[in-house]
């Protein structure tokens, strides 16, 4: 992934640098969160930096101490017979910091692109619709393989979450992530393709309508957002399901109050998504587990509050930079109780594990994206009128809002394909505020 997205900026830059093409304004209107992702890149590349002792006790105390001992315990005799003074960096592993920085500025730059390429409405139907079949595929298959009892995974026979759709991921919480922020996307494609009649039309007329209705994009789109909706119950996922439903009623409420020409066709769109992809939909491929799994959690059968409490000590210890992007699986043995056992690479919570790698400096910077991205989301709701862009203003809300609660007990940030396409909701709430009508603009390639 990384090498592609590296691929296609190079590409992208040489079309600049030749006057191939040009910045968009949405990139330009984007400047702030571009500056304040390139703020987060610096401060993770601080983090890799070998620093001497000294200065490293006084940026982090703890960091200091754990490279002090380090020093003197296995490479007092290398450093020794360096004659070099004794260093460390802010990160306790810098080789998994290095590979996640690398990351980041993958996933940095699909935020990038995404603004400087859909330039027009088509190119933004086109990218919707693409997310949407790899959602779809992902659903049809976690599906499948459950329903039929084969349970494969990506390549390879099931070992866990049998009886629960996956799709080509290992964590079904996570494709219960992605077809959240994909259900999104084709709600907003749905709110978009409404149009509000005024005229008075009669029962033949109604007839017509509704055959045209049943042969259109639109119910494709709807049988679409069907099998997704199957494929999240079907995860049995407590908090994807439940942040589906949540988001959807939050934005929804949302778009009540914000959309200046409020059509009853949009009232009973989102009333429809509840009632029959809950209780219909739901009732038959067994929603009903997954309440029985939330009605079962209880803090004696859960281990995410041991993992919480230990990791917030972590916080406390690196305060100001964290312990390097990346390095919460390796340093998090030194500070886990005794009632804690197995081996993590996450915290399960996305906002923590930024705290704790990142720092609290980490965490504005890349933190505070999230939010302007989301309000501008909501401006472009309260002032577009196109509908296509009323919609994604939609789809980018409530795909965030999604991912907003159900980070508070996973970590979906934390997996490139998710982490992929959240920050294409961030860059589709500026799309869907500047982007323009093409008549009235042209723009490069």
């Amino acid at each position: 992934m990384e090498i592609w997205v590296f691929i296609l900026s190079a590409v992208w830059l040489w079309f600049f640098v030749h006057d191939r093409t040009q910045f968009t304004d949405a990139f330009l209107k984007a400047r702030t969160p571009l500056l304040l992702f390139a703020g987060w890149l610096i401060i993770v590349a601080i983090q890799l930096l070998p620093l001497p002792l000294p200065i490293l006790n006084l940026i982090s105390p703890e960091a200091g101490q754990l490279y002090t001992s380090l020093g003197q315990l296995a490479f007092a005799e290398q450093l020794n017979q360096s004659g070099t003074a004794h260093t460390g960096s802010l990160s306790l592993d810098p080789w998994a910091t290095s590979l996640a920085w690398s990351r980041s500025l993958a996933i940095i730059l699909i935020f990038a692109l995404t603004l400087l390429l859909v330039t027009t409405r088509q190119r933004l139907r086109l990218l919707i619709y693409l997310l949407l079949y790899s959602a779809l595929f992902q659903a049809i298959f976690g599906s499948f393989m459950t329903l039929s009892g084969i349970e494969w995974g990506f390549f390879h026979h099931k070992e866990a979450y049998l009886g629960k759709a996956t799709g080509t991921f290992v964590n079904r919480n996570h494709l219960a992530g992605y077809l959240n922020m994909a259900l999104a996307m084709g709600i907003g494609l749905l709110i978009a393709s409404l149009t509000a009649s005024t005229t008075r039309r009669s029962l033949r007329q109604r007839a017509r309508d509704f055959l045209k209705l049943l042969l259109s994009p639109k119910m494709r789109l709807r049988l679409y957002l069907a099998i997704l909706v199957i494929g999240l119950i079907l995860t049995r996922s407590r908090m994807g399901n439940t942040a589906f439903f949540a988001s959807l009623l939050i934005t929804g409420c949302l778009a009540l109050v914000l959309f200046k020409h409020k059509t009853r066709s949009m009232v009973i769109l989102l009333a429809s998504l509840v009632i029959i992809d809950l209780f219909l939909l739901g009732a038959w491929f067994g929603i009903d587990k997954v309440a029985e799994r939330i009605e079962r959690t209880s803090i004696q059968t859960e281990n995410r509050d041991e993992i919480f409490r230990d990791a917030s000590t972590m916080v406390k210890k690196y305060p100001v930079m964290g312990t390097g992007l990346g390095s919460f699986y390796s340093s998090f043995p030194r500070y886990k109780g005794e009632d804690i056992s197995g081996f993590y690479y996450h915290t399960h919570n996305d906002y923590l594990q930024f705290l704790v790698e990142g720092g609290g400096i980490g965490f504005v910077l890349v933190g505070l994206p999230v939010i302007l991205a989301l309000f501008t989301a909501l401006r472009a709701m309260r002032k577009r009128r196109d509908p296509l862009m009323r919609g994604m203003a939609f789809a980018a809300t409530m795909g965030i809002t999604a991912i907003l609660i159900h980070s508070a007990v996973d970590f979906n940030l934390q997996i490139p394909a998710n982490g992929a396409l959240f920050i294409v909701l961030l860059a589709l709430a500026y799309i869907a505020l500047y982007l323009r009508d093409d008549s009235k603009q042209k723009m490069g390639v």
